[in-house]
């Protein structure tokens, strides 16, 4: 087998992986570094890259192609985790960057959003898709069963903007 299937062979497994399995909520979302990161850490990987960790505990610089190779790098190693989009959120509020920073936040609260569930809840974010009801049900299944309250709060205001525009599914 030559590399270019052997990383296509990879890749494919990965993809699979990242569909199945429950991820599981998390009790809170912060970022585990006590001290507050600002523009000095910027950018990250290359000034603070001994904050950047997988779920797994793997550092940045074992992420390579001879680890993928040898199978030691999951899916899980490869996405990101809600501590880094939450160290760029302090990153981004240092420079004045708030409602980035706000985006960051809700990035780091659907981390433990399974991959296919993002997916249905963009699609029935979109006009005309879903009931006032069927918002609110998304709004509080984020909030209960995945703790992402920023999230739940903002598919709860475009319900509300929806109604007063008339985009909901009837």
């Amino acid at each position: 087998m030559d590399n270019n299937a052997l990383i296509e062979q990879i890749i494919n497994q990965v993809l699979q992986t990242m569909s199945v399995g429950g991820e599981k909520p998390t009790e809170k979302c912060e970022p585990k570094c006590s001290e507050t990161l600002t523009k000095n850490d910027y950018p990250l990987g290359q000034k603070r890259s001994d904050l950047i960790k997988t779920k797994g505990g793997k550092g940045l610089n074992d992420i390579n192609i001879e680890n993928v190779l040898n199978g030691s790098i999951t899916s899980d190693d490869i996405k990101i985790t809600p501590e880094v989009l939450l160290y760029q959120a302090q990153i981004a509020e240092s420079v004045g960057r708030d409602a980035f920073a706000r985006n960051l936040k809700r990035a780091a609260e659907l981390t433990v959003v399974p991959d296919a569930r993002v997916l249905e809840i963009y699609n029935a974010l979109r006009p005309y898709r879903s009931t006032k009801q069927e918002l609110l049900d998304i709004a509080s299944e984020l909030e209960n069963k995945y703790n992402a309250k920023t999230s739940a709060a903002l598919v709860r205001e475009a319900c509300e903007v929806y109604e007063k525009r008339n985009r909901l599914k009837v």
